[in-house]
């Protein structure tokens, strides 16, 4: 598939299983959109087809959210299955628990919806008829953290095949079981998980990188050759020649990797040591409370992360930090030398008319970043932009674009509080990976609302949790951190519950568990079982990066690439059982 330049699809073949559930990879702009939808049927290739088997459905959720969605969630999730063969008692349970399990309201009108919600309602209609193929493009684009883990877990049970898009590390590590990673327009199949995935590729680059620099000295040396005298061209091994004239094919029809964005932060001059003060500040919306007797410091250098559920009030609170809405009781204050950088997720600040090198510059055509003055155009290509692009305007963007677009529109100018509303979405995962570098190198202040767990995890030191009530409680640490804690709390009042209850029924308390002799043979044999597979996957890994292994037994890569995969989960599982023998036995002996 070729949209004028080069091919985004070249000779791609996928082939889906039952049970399958491949998650595909890429850059912003690689094809990974345009891929799914031909697989959807609702685009048509330039060359080859798609087939389903026999009887089979296919389910497709696309990125884009329809401007009308008519009639109720209840009647709009059921219009799915409209033309199926089904009991209308079966039917009503299957709308009923998917609704329910999306955490939506049957009666509410689907035109009225937040963004957010209509994408939940629109997911809830493909999940209904339980098709036999599903095909997502961005799932969690606007889904809270709790619908992300119900739909992490639907997708684990799911029998039918999956085909999917995301950037949300989490998901995509706990959902797929293969990688298709698509790049300069091939297909590269990785049976394994996405963190196994990441090294795997660094150690293909490598190879790559250093197979591309032996055929370019030999091409080079073959160029040599052929310039050689009249005599020696007399001469000249034809088949040489021919095999010349094929390298030189190889070289021109050869893509370059796209490189990585260069994103820099400018920061201002140091803040306040107070940067935002709120004392028992409270707001709500139709006597619904939003904010409720809020009470926190935010001081300079502070990473703290916003999170909970769809509608709970997230961005509400941020405006009243920021001061852009005031807080109908309580008091709210800032400190001196502040300096505010927004990134809103509505992308409000964007001008649909504008070119993308007006947005960042007004017309000007330089930028001043860190005490240096660049072009523009040159400013742009640091977030990928090329000239042509940087030329269209913002109408003809890609999600993913319009958010490198904000992002570079956010750091061309200096700040010392940074406050990003959902700056996750879209964004391809090295530029995500990218973006994470960048915030935790920044010294300043920074106020985070995400719903990405990883993100949140590397980026953030503080978290404010809302429950949809108006209260906000307060953890230290990213969001697995907060998960432990409430893990913690829950076991914590089950013991005390089990005690209270043999106390009031005067039942005689337990003997003392002892740690068992195996369990602590067990424990001793783990760290040299741990050695053994980090050493055979040294190896493997060694193998792997070896170009001569790609050459010279080719068959040898996906067994190597099966047996690391296997080593990978092994090592998991050991390193697990090793945490779980320990803290066990610290329980117990101390």
């Amino acid at each position: 598939m070729s949209f004028g330049g080069p091919a985004l699809l070249d000779d791609v073949t996928v082939v889906l299983e039952p049970g399958q559930r491949a998650c595909i990879v890429g850059r912003n702009g690689a094809g990974k959109s345009t891929l799914l939808k031909i697989a959807a049927g609702t685009l048509q290739p330039d060359h080859g087809d798609v087939q389903y088997s026999t009887g089979s459905r296919a389910a497709f959720l696309t990125q884009e959210i329809p401007d009308s969605l008519h009639g109720t969630v209840q009647e709009f999730v059921a219009s799915a299955c409209l033309h199926d063969e089904i009991p209308e008692w079966e039917l009503n349970t299957r709308v009923e628990r998917i609704i329910a399990d999306m955490g939506l309201i049957p009666d509410a009108d689907c035109d009225s919806l937040s963004a957010g919600t209509k994408r939940r309602v629109l997911l809830a209609r493909e999940l209904v008829w339980e098709p036999d193929v599903l095909l997502l493009d961005e799932p969690t684009n606007h889904l809270d953290i709790a619908a992300i883990a119900w739909l992490e877990k639907f997708l684990n049970n799911y029998k039918g095949a999956l085909l999917f898009i995301t950037h949300d590390r989490a998901f995509l590590q706990n959902v797929a079981s293969e990688i298709l990673d698509l790049d300069r327009g091939r297909i590269t199949r990785w049976v394994c998980d996405y963190n196994s995935y990441i090294l795997r590729k660094e150690e293909w680059l490598v190879a790559e990188a250093r197979n591309q620099a032996v055929f370019d000295k030999k091409l080079a040396q073959e160029e040599a050759w052929i310039r050689q005298g009249i005599q020696a061209r007399r001469t000249r091994n034809e088949g040489r020649v021919r095999a010349l004239k094929r390298m030189r094919e190889e070289h021109r029809a050869r893509r370059q990797r796209t490189g990585a964005a260069n994103m820099q932060i400018e920061e201002a001059g140091r803040s306040g040591v107070k940067v935002i003060s709120a004392k028992d500040i409270s707001y709500a919306w139709d006597s619904r409370p939003i904010v409720k007797n809020f009470s926190d410091i935010v001081e300079r250098g502070d990473r703290i992360g916003i999170v909970g559920p769809n509608g709970c009030g997230k961005s509400t609170l941020v405006k009243l930090l920021l001061g852009k809405l005031a807080p109908q009781r309580g008091e709210l204050t800032h400190g001196t030398g502040l300096e505010i950088a927004y990134y809103d997720q509505t992308r409000e600040q964007l001008v649909e008319t504008q070119t993308v090198q007006e947005a960042i510059a007004n017309g000007l055509e330089v930028v001043e970043i860190n005490g240096g003055r660049k072009h523009v155009m040159t400013y742009l290509q640091d977030f990928l932009f090329t000239p042509d692009r940087a030329r269209s305007t913002i109408d003809m963007l890609s999600g993913g674009e319009r958010n490198r677009l904000m992002l570079a529109r956010l750091f061309a100018r200096p700040f010392n509080l940074l406050v990003m509303d959902e700056p996750t979405n879209d964004l391809d995962l090295e530029t995500l990976e990218l973006l994470e570098e960048l915030l935790s190198a920044y010294t300043g202040t920074l106020l985070l609302v995400s719903h990405d767990r990883a993100f949140i995890d590397n980026v953030v030191t503080d978290l404010l949790v809302l429950d949809g009530s108006g209260n906000i409680e307060s953890y230290v640490g990213g969001y697995s951190d907060y998960l432990d804690e409430k893990a913690q709390q829950a076991a914590a009042r089950e013991r005390a519950a089990k005690a209270a209850n043999k106390s009031s029924s005067g039942a005689k308390p337990e003997k003392a568990r002892k740690f068992l002799n195996r369990e602590r043979w067990e424990l001793e044999a783990l760290p040299a079982q741990i050695e053994e597979l980090e050493k055979e996957s040294a190896e493997i890994a060694a193998k792997l990066a070896a170009p001569k292994t790609y050459t010279d037994n080719p068959t040898q890569v996906p067994v190597l690439q099966a047996r690391s995969a296997e080593i990978d989960n092994e090592m998991n599982a050991k390193f697990a059982r090793w945490e779980e023998l320990e803290a066990l036995r610290v329980e117990l002996e101390g």
